[in-house]
């Protein structure tokens, strides 16, 4: 897959593909993966990464805990059935490497009129605020726990050891799972949005929101 493809063409190539995948070489091995794990009456988790792009700079608050924008997206995703882990930007690699290697550096677009970085380690947060930057968050959905191969249990009547029982189960769940995340992504980004430009009227919200940039500009 080409390194210099656009977000735009990276969504459009992964809504036509059956697994939500935008490399063709990915999307083959992981229905071969899909189909061998079938046969074995077994089931598969993923990563999903969700981006969105168009963000201005401010949304969210440093101020207190529950108004982080960050912090709100990663408690929505945390709620979705079998997710297990969420990070942003490099995510749980920022861990291994050394400050001077992670933080994204500032610049000045002067053409655009407004700050930039020159990497997006963050994931387009810094502080529980967004940076302008894409805004991306993945999640980690653990495998589904009703397998066609049942692993061994105990029953809590008699204690005795027993098997799991059999019901019907999907494979894998993520190509579903990415449309779900996507969804609560866009209800936290646009809450965030509503609490800084809010209005009586899409009129008065896109007055407040072009007012907003048009002072980020100045600045």
């Amino acid at each position: 897959m080409p390194s210099d493809i656009s977000l735009e063409q990276l969504a459009l190539i992964s809504e036509e593909s059956p697994v939500r995948v935008a490399d063709a070489d990915a999307e083959r091995a992981i229905i071969a993966e899909i189909d061998l794990c079938k046969k074995e009456g077994d089931t598969l988790g993923g990563v999903i990464e969700v981006v969105a792009a168009g963000l201005p700079a401010g949304l969210g608050s440093h101020v207190q805990w529950d108004r982080k924008l960050d912090g709100r997206i990663a408690h929505a995703l945390m709620s979705l059935q079998a997710v297990k882990g969420v990070e942003f930007g490099k995510g749980f690699g920022a861990a291994r490497v050394r400050g001077s290697q992670l933080h994204d550096e500032i610049g000045y677009d002067a053409a655009a009129q407004r700050f930039t970085r020159h990497s997006n380690n963050s994931g387009g947060t810094e502080g529980g605020i967004s940076t302008g930057e894409p805004l991306r968050v993945r999640a980690a959905f653990k495998p589904l726990s009703t397998l066609m191969r049942p692993l061994r249990s105990t029953d809590i009547k008699t204690k005795a050891e027993a098997v799991a029982t059999i019901e019907r189960s999907d494979v894998c769940a993520i190509p579903a799972a990415a449309v779900i995340a996507e969804s609560v992504v866009a209800f936290e980004i646009a809450n965030a949005f509503l609490e800084k430009f809010a209005g009586d009227s899409l009129i008065e919200i896109a007055r407040n929101y072009n007012g907003y940039l048009q002072q980020v500009r100045d600045y």
